[in-house]
């Protein structure tokens, strides 16, 4: 029997509840982090990970970091060394895609194999303990009066905090190509600056900045949401008057050239991990929200959601 034709027989048999995952999937994931340690993708990989062997999806997981260029170092390593392979996943979301569209890469996203959306956050931005901007107010108006003396830390350029940052200037005035950002290789790089007095403000997902927001080392200023977060008391940026709205999502891909029946398999398992009390702990303890998404409707998001981040950095004065 064909070795395609065999899966689809395992993939049909475990759809049907006869078969374990465990049969067709393999017991040893691959799971490449394209960020350096500390940040979202990391802690959503490894989230995942506890997940998939908590759920019995794997036995085990190896992680790989490879940060820089919001993702896309990371992207191409993972393309060209896990072709054919269906025991690799690779942690993605809004910020690859940002990337992507802003340097342009000679390897996207169509050289892998999109499996699933799995969260989504908000950006939270938050300024040292220490600092004389007290609030978003503050900044705005230091970042009016002298754009370049404001320096706004995060992920790579093209990322949804950069993003943030630069729509917040043409709402408020001034020219988005000011926007003095300093992009950092990992969540970890970007704390650390933070702390360290070494930018104006920080931008990232709520649950990077969260415990030290808790101890008082950083002070939120404002979060990118529509509403205010569960049982977070930051005020939105649109509350305080400043129109900036902005989601960010991860979920994985897997690797290029791996078989219908094998994708069917990898997001069989991702699947049955989210079901996993690991995950559900991972989602409250990081104030993610759920937002799985599978399949064409999976294809269809991204799609969509490339074409309105294309917008949006125009409209920001990034492309």
């Amino acid at each position: 029997m064909r070795r395609d034709t065999f899966l689809k027989s395992l993939a049909a048999l475990a759809g049907a509840g006869a078969l374990p995952l465990s049969a067709f999937a393999g017991t040893n994931i691959k799971m490449m982090i394209p960020a350096n340690p500390g940040g979202g993708w990391d802690g959503t990989g490894r989230a995942l990970g506890k997940a998939l062997i908590d759920s019995k999806a794997a036995e085990t997981v190896q992680y790989d970091n490879k940060g820089g260029a919001a993702g896309v170092i990371g992207l191409a390593q993972f393309a060209n060394a896990t072709k054919g392979d269906d025991n690799a996943l690779m942690v993605m979301g809004a910020v690859m895609l940002g990337g992507i569209i802003s340097s342009k890469p000679p390897v996207g996203l169509d050289k892998v194999t999109p499996i699933a959306r799995l969260t989504s956050e908000y950006n939270v931005f938050v300024v040292p303990a220490e600092s004389p901007l007290k609030t978003m107010k503050d900044v705005v108006e230091q970042f009016k009066k002298d754009p370049g003396s404001v320096k706004w830390g995060g992920g790579s350029k093209g990322s949804t905090e950069h993003i943030s940052a630069s729509m917040l200037a043409g709402k408020v005035g001034v020219d988005p190509k000011k926007v003095n950002y300093i992009a950092f290789r990992g969540g970890g790089e970007a704390t650390a600056a933070i702390l360290g007095n070494n930018v104006t403000v920080g931008g990232s997902g709520y649950s990077e900045f969260a415990e030290y927001i808790k101890a008082g080392k950083m002070r939120a200023i404002g979060v990118t949401s529509e509403k205010r977060l569960p049982g977070v008391a930051v005020p939105t940026m649109r509350e305080q008057g400043y129109d900036v709205v902005l989601g960010n999502w991860r979920g994985v891909y897997g690797a290029a050239d791996i078989t219908a029946a094998q994708r069917a398999a990898l997001t069989e398992m991702v699947v049955k991990a989210t079901k996993s009390k690991a995950w559900e702990e991972a989602l409250e303890q990081n104030k993610w929200t759920s937002a799985l998404l599978t399949g064409k409707a999976f294809d269809d998001f991204v799609d969509g959601d490339f074409a309105a981040l294309r917008g949006t950095m125009h409209l920001a004065g990034m492309l």
